[in-house]
């Protein structure tokens, strides 16, 4: 059973992110919204927060304000019984003064109070006994609190704290003059647990809101997206299947708005291409077929001509010398006009996709050995000499090898033709996936703009120079489609006054990729550096 592989799901959501506008849209409007309704919320959650507390602390103050006002008036009017137990009485006081003045005690949340003696008095000839709610949490009273309510005899203090349960409470003290008893102080506790409840509600509160407030937009921001990036993809999808040759293919147009428009124009568009690759493609084809019909229809008067030119050329010893090299002159250009018809047709077969490979094992060091032989003797006529280095270790590939015999000629031909009566290198390496050639020569080269267009038509780096091996102009473009046509690669490097270097790689089986090139491109010279600076 395969488990899930969590360390990938990050690379899932970076893929996500890149190839979906739509999750990329909601996604950062979902978080700024976020962000925004979080800043908000926590502003009105402190704000709430302390506009209770403040509130609820003010109404204390005035509540225990009250009470000890009330407190203070009962002890300013209690007057002793008689003089032998005036201690008791004033107990009694004090007692009359927690049952009826301050709040219920007995209530859970209730006020919680205190009566203690203010300490540091002289000896007074009536004490009161220290009175407290059952309940009163000890320690909460603080001595920072009681330094201020013996220092301020005016006003109520107030203080935060905490109750043993972990309730928020407001503590509230004051001092009370007990006459002939001296200072007490009157401790007041508040639970603010209501609040606290009141404060978590209005809390919980905004967090649901927030949340659903962002779902919303979430929800929102994917429908208003949807609406727009649907037509976009639309849009993309249609404009791909364009690309693959389905020209009938168009944006469905509803309504009269932006995305409208943009389908109407798009729609436009495709039509204007489609009519013009229509008509492009026709033309071409027209190409075609009147180079390869007029091709077809030469070869019969151009065979005339040639059996014509044939008896001229076998007695050209009878005919006056003007007439002799006139009859020459006719066999050499109708051979060639033969040669240049041939390569038309081809040109019309590669243009027409009716060319087939008819693929046979071949070995290649083999096939350059026969068309080095083949081309040395009009090499020799140049004053240049054809080398072939192959340092071994080949294997048979499968290759038309009518096809790349041709490619070889027309490479060779053109170092001879441009070699300056320089050495020609050739040379045969392979590797696990590739079998390479490469012909040097260090003839005039090419400028890099000239390198860029040798394998167009008809195309000459120097239209003033004459062919002299009788080219049509069409080698090196038909050598071209022959390489591509075995899923190979020409290529050609060339440097002003050092030379020229064709590479053919070819695949060792047809359909396996070509991993790399046996031979170097820029070729390296240390091989036959040493022949070449003989000669």
């Amino acid at each position: 059973m395969n488990s899930f592989d969590w360390r990938s799901y990050p690379n899932r959501l970076v893929h996500v992110w890149r190839a979906s506008l739509q999750f990329r849209t909601v996604a950062i409007t979902v978080l700024l919204s976020g962000f925004a309704v979080i800043v908000i919320g926590g502003f009105l959650s402190v704000s709430i927060s302390t506009n209770l507390f403040a509130s609820r602390s003010v109404q204390v103050q005035e509540e225990a304000r009250t009470i000890h006002n009330q407190a203070q008036s009962t002890f300013d009017a209690a007057q002793p019984a008689n003089d032998q137990s005036p201690t008791v009485e004033l107990d009694n006081v004090a007692n009359s003064v927690t049952d009826k003045i301050l709040p219920s005690t007995t209530a859970p949340g209730s006020t919680k109070f205190a009566i203690k003696r203010t300490p540091g008095q002289a000896e007074t000839p009536q004490n009161i006994q220290p009175l407290s709610s059952t309940n009163f949490p000890e320690g909460i009273v603080t001595d920072s609190l009681r330094k201020r309510v013996i220092k301020d005899v005016t006003h109520v203090q107030s203080q935060s704290a905490m109750l043993p349960g972990g309730s928020p409470a407001l503590v509230v003290g004051s001092q009370i003059r007990v006459p002939t008893a001296g200072s007490y102080e009157l401790y007041l506790v508040y639970d603010l647990s209501s609040v606290q409840t009141t404060l978590g509600y209005v809390q919980r509160t905004l967090a649901l809101g927030g949340l659903a407030l962002v779902l919303l937009i979430a929800a929102v921001t994917y429908t208003v997206v949807r609406l727009v990036v649907g037509p976009i993809r639309l849009a993309a999808e249609t404009s791909e299947k364009l690309a693959a040759g389905q020209l009938e293919q168009r944006i469905p147009e509803k309504g009269e708005d932006v995305i409208a428009t943009l389908a109407r124009s798009f729609n436009g568009m495709a039509d204007s291409l489609q009519k013009q690759i229509t008509k492009l493609a026709e033309l071409s084809r027209l190409q075609q077929r009147f180079v390869s019909d007029v091709s077809h229809e030469l070869r019969t008067p151009l065979t005339t001509i040639r059996l014509a030119g044939d008896v001229l050329y076998d007695h050209r010893a009878d005919f006056a010398p003007a007439t002799a090299r006139t009859a020459e002159l006719l066999h050499t250009q109708v051979q060639r006009f033969e040669v240049l018809l041939a390569d038309l047709l081809e040109v019309s077969r590669y243009d027409a996709g009716a060319v087939e490979l008819d693929l046979e094992p071949t070995n290649l060091v083999r096939l350059v050995e026969d068309a080095v032989d083949g081309m040395q003797p009009l090499a020799e006529q140049r004053g240049s000499s054809v080398r072939l280095v192959a340092p071994g270790g080949y294997f048979e590939a499968e290759v038309d090898a009518r096809r790349i015999r041709r490619v070889l000629r027309n490479l060779l031909g053109n170092a001879v033709e441009h070699g300056e009566g320089k050495p020609i290198v050739v040379m045969v390496d392979s590797n696990k996936t590739a079998i390479a050639l490469t012909v040097r020569d260090y003839g005039t080269g090419m400028k890099p703009t000239d390198v860029t267009r040798v394998f167009d038509r008809f195309w000459r780096a120097d239209p003033s120079r004459q062919r002299t091996i009788g080219g049509t102009g069409l080698g090196l473009a038909i050598s071209l489609e022959d390489a591509t046509l075995h899923d190979g690669r020409l290529e050609v490097w060339s440097e002003l006054g050092v030379g020229t270097c064709f590479r053919l790689t070819l695949p060792r089986e047809r359909g396996r990729a070509i991993v790399s090139s046996p031979l170097e491109l820029p070729p390296d010279d240390a091989l036959h550096l040493e022949e070449v600076q003989d000669a």
